[in-house]
């Protein structure tokens, strides 16, 4: 699902986005000039949406985003927006998405809890072919809550950029918490990557030229 950009006016904002640290998670901040709700310094402070961080240049993992967040939304210049959840966008996000100009694509899989039930391969394969795209970028991928799907996902990518296992689980694990899932390990371990490594070294190719 892709929606068409709209032209819209919108406020100028600028976003602080620091490295990751060493627990994964980045450093954030955002400031808007002239808003009626500025803290005392004159600088507002916005709300990332939860278990927001940075996954690569360009790339951004989060949980569902709500309105509170969307202005801090706007500070990073997304172009799309990867949906891994199969119910319907919010009304309120998609309008989010036509003011921004902001693409649309939603791979829906099914939140399951149950232990057995496999997560769609084919699925994942497509979601990973629109990350490592860089016309898509800056994208943000999320589900409801930047764990469970979003963890696969984003651990499915570290497997083609060659990362071994262990810091694979260890980045999971640190979003997922106390909600980690045997199953979710075991897919990313046995996630077949061989169809998609010449666009990964396309992918890795730009990557390093923007850095």
């Amino acid at each position: 699902m892709k929606l068409e950009s709209a032209e819209v006016e919108i406020c100028t904002a600028t976003a602080v986005v620091g490295a990751p640290s060493p627990t994964g998670q980045i450093s954030l901040a955002a400031k808007v000039q002239g808003s009626g709700d500025e803290s005392k310094d004159g600088e507002e402070m916005f709300v990332p949406p939860l278990n927001f961080a940075m996954v690569d240049y360009g790339v951004f993992r989060s949980g569902f985003p709500d309105t509170a967040n969307f202005t801090f939304l706007q500070t990073l210049g997304l172009r799309s927006i990867i949906y891994l959840c199969p119910e319907p966008y919010p009304e309120h996000n998609i309008e989010f998405l036509k003011c921004n100009g902001i693409r649309l694509f939603q791979f829906g899989i099914d939140g399951c809890k149950e232990p057995f039930v496999n997560i769609p391969e084919d699925t994942i394969h497509e979601a990973l072919k629109v990350v490592l795209d860089i016309r898509n970028h800056p994208l943000l991928i999320h589900c409801k809550r930047g764990k469970h799907r979003t963890g696969c996902l984003v651990g499915c990518l570290r497997k083609l950029q060659r990362w071994c296992l262990s810091s694979i689980f260890d980045e999971y694990q640190r979003f997922a918490a106390a909600k980690a899932r045997i199953s979710d390990q075991r897919f990313m371990e046995l996630f077949d990557i061989s169809s998609l490594k010449s666009t990964c070294q396309s992918y890795n190719s730009i990557q390093k030229q923007s850095s």
